[in-house]
């Protein structure tokens, strides 16, 4: 069978060519992050039948959305090559400001929603603006702000408690609204592959155009396929159990539309660079106070938008919102899928993958009814694990001269 653009053994050589050149240049992708996944899941499987259940697996699709959220925006972040301590805290900050406008001060839910949201706005632009104009240093910035909007959500709350969310409001059906209709969740799986696709092969025929080396179409299709039978199988297995999560499918829609955000615009090319070298970026004319105080407004507007998604999981705010370990797995979920501690390297779909391999550790701890104590043994090893395969591959990456 021939393959369009040459022939299948020309096309199998080059597949077999750009994978050796992945793995000896360092550039691995999500491939160890989704190896590492699915021996959890075997792992878990085996100790406990009900781990790969519709209903166990549906539950993780929507529990994994909250920290998903809040690991996004950390990414941006992480591109420039900076840190925000502060996410955690800022999540619970917004949640606590709508809870009290919407139910204690009886103002309607969208706009309680929108100044929750523009509350984490503001507060990165508080930290991009110490950061990127006086010099403060990021982490100092953010550990600032870890301590001091806690506090002020402490404040707010203090006089209330605990404050329960109207269960049919609009917040609380963020994670418990299904799509109920089988098509819904293969209608999902269908668009994000035949989307995939297409972008891939129009990527191609432009870097042919211009004259630059592009994919072999073999390696677009294994990953076309790949691809495919991961979204319909979990299509298949949401199905058995309510049915497409609403939670789920805003969040696949938010990792789409800020992929695009970072691989298809001016914008994302200069997160990029910047992360790439500061003065680089600048002598190339990019603006490295708008971009890095930018990328710390996205990081808290996410983590705003997070935090509503954790209070839609419990249906209630309170003074212990933000857990303990809220920050760092948002922040090990970035890392760990793949995003880079130095700058430069990354993508949305970093925050899937490793708040996967978080959510699905707790869970399968959480159904064994092992202590608490084991998830965090476990995840802190996958996250050394994966800090030093970023290690490596830069390193490699630095042997071939592409870092």
């Amino acid at each position: 069978m021939s393959i369009p653009g040459g022939s299948s053994a020309h096309g199998a050589e080059r597949f077999s060519d750009v994978f050796g050149r992945k793995v000896g240049g360092g550039t691995f992708g999500g491939v160890p992050v989704l190896l590492g996944l699915i021996a959890i899941w075997i792992t878990f499987q085996v100790l406990n039948p009900h781990f790969l259940s519709p209903r166990n697996l549906s539950n993780l699709s929507v529990d994994i959305v909250g920290t998903g959220m809040i690991a996004v925006g950390v990414i941006f972040v992480l591109l420039i090559g900076e840190i925000d301590l502060s996410v955690g805290s800022v999540s619970g900050l917004a949640s606590a400001l709508f809870a009290v406008l919407n139910v204690n001060f009886g103002m309607p839910e969208p706009p309680a929603i929108v100044l929750g949201v523009l509350c984490g706005t503001a507060v990165g632009f508080v930290h991009g603006f110490f950061t990127a104009v006086v010099g403060v240093p990021a982490f100092v910035v953010t550990l600032a702000g870890l301590l001091g909007w806690y506090g002020l959500m402490l404040s707010i709350m203090g006089a209330y408690g605990t404050i329960s969310l109207d269960d049919q409001g609009l917040v609380a059906q963020l994670t418990n609204y299904y799509f109920s209709d089988v098509a819904a969740a293969y209608a999902l799986a269908a668009v994000c592959t035949a989307g995939y696709f297409l972008t891939t092969w129009r990527d191609v025929k432009r870097r042919r155009a211009a004259g630059v080396p592009s994919r072999a179409p073999v390696w677009i299709g294994v990953r076309t396929g790949v691809l495919a039978v991961l979204a319909f199988a979990a299509a298949y297995v949401l199905n058995q159990f309510q049915g497409l999560p609403l939670a789920l499918l805003i969040f696949v829609a938010v990792l789409v539309i800020l992929d695009y955000v970072l691989r298809r615009t001016a914008y994302g090319r200069m997160i990029f660079a910047l992360g790439g070298g500061v003065e680089a970026a600048r002598r190339a004319g990019i603006s490295v106070v708008w971009v890095r105080t930018s990328a710390f407004m996205m990081s808290s507007t996410m983590a705003a938008i997070g935090g509503l998604f954790l209070a839609s999981r419990i249906n209630s705010v309170s003074q212990t919102s933000v857990s303990t370990d809220l920050l760092m797995n948002a922040i090990a979920a970035a890392v760990i899928g793949g995003t880079s501690l130095f700058g430069g390297r990354g993508s949305t779909w970093s925050a899937l993958l490793g708040v996967l391999v978080i959510q699905s550790i707790a869970s399968g701890v959480a159904l064994m009814d092992i202590q608490t104590a084991v998830q965090f043994m476990i995840t802190g090893g996958v996250l050394l694990l994966a800090v030093v395969i970023d290690t490596l591959s830069r390193r490699a990456q630095r042997a071939h001269g592409r870092a």
